[in-house]
C-alpha cells in the first residue's frame, strides 16, 4: 500500500490539468507549463478539482512507480502555481557571484572566473551585502531543473569540512572536522 500514491492532489485555482490518451499529463498555470509522461501501468484521472493516481497491480515495480508519479505530478502543480526557490551562500574570503541576464559569473578561489549559462526557465539573482556572505537566489516552476542547476553550481566548489569554505545551501548544516593538533 502506497501512502503517498493514494493521496489525492488538489488542483488550485488558475491551474489547468489535461491528460492525453497517451498518458501525457500537462499542467498549465500562471508560472508556466510542465508535462510528464506516465507509465502505462499507472492510471491518472481527474475527478472534480482533484487528481487521482492509481496502479493496476500489486507488483513491486508498480508500487514504486505509483508514489513516484504522484509526487512528480504534485510537484508540477505546486511549481506552476507557486514556484520553487533555492538560496545558496558563498562562504570564503573573496568569493563573489554576479548575474548578467541568464549568465552567472563566479569567483570562488580558482585562478579564473567560472562562467555558467543557465536555462531560460530558471531566474537568477545575486546579492552581496557588506558583512554578509554573497548569495545566489534561483527561482523556477520546474523542481527537477532548479535542483539540477543548484547541484551543478554547488559542485563547482563544495564546502570543505575544516573551515566550511565553499558554496552551500542557505540553512545547510555542515559537519566540521577537528584540524591537526599543534605539535609542541
Amino acid at each position: 500500500m502506497s501512502r503517498i500514491g493514494n493521496l489525492p492532489i488538489e488542483i488550485p485555482d488558475g491551474v489547468q490539468v489535461t491528460i492525453s490518451d497517451k498518458n501525457l499529463v500537462v499542467v498549465k498555470g500562471k508560472k508556466g507549463e510542465l508535462q510528464q509522461s506516465v507509465d502505462p501501468n499507472i492510471t491518472v484521472s481527474i475527478e472534480g478539482s482533484r487528481i487521482f493516481v492509481k496502479r493496476h497491480t500489486e507488483q513491486k515495480e508498480h508500487k514504486a512507480k505509483h508514489g513516484l508519479y504522484r509526487s512528480l505530478i504534485a510537484n508540477m502543480v505546486i511549481g506552476v502555481s507557486e514556484g520553487y526557490k533555492i538560496v545558496q551562500e558563498l562562504v570564503g574570503v573573496g568569493y563573489k557571484a554576479q548575474a548578467k541576464g541568464q549568465v552567472l559569473e563566479l569567483s570562488v578561489g580558482y585562478s579564473h572566473n567560472i562562467v555558467m549559462e543557465l536555462p531560460e526557465e530558471v531566474k537568477i539573482e545575486t546579492t552581496a551585502e557588506r558583512g554578509k556572505n554573497p548569495t545566489i537566489i534561483l527561482q523556477s516552476h520546474d523542481k527537477q531543473l532548479i535542483g539540477q542547476v543548484a547541484a551543478k553550481i554547488r559542485s563547482l566548489r563544495k564546502p570543505e569540512p575544516y573551515k566550511g569554505k565553499g558554496i552551500k545551501f542557505l540553512g545547510e548544516v555542515l559537519r566540521k572536522k577537528a584540524g591537526k593538533a599543534a605539535a609542541e
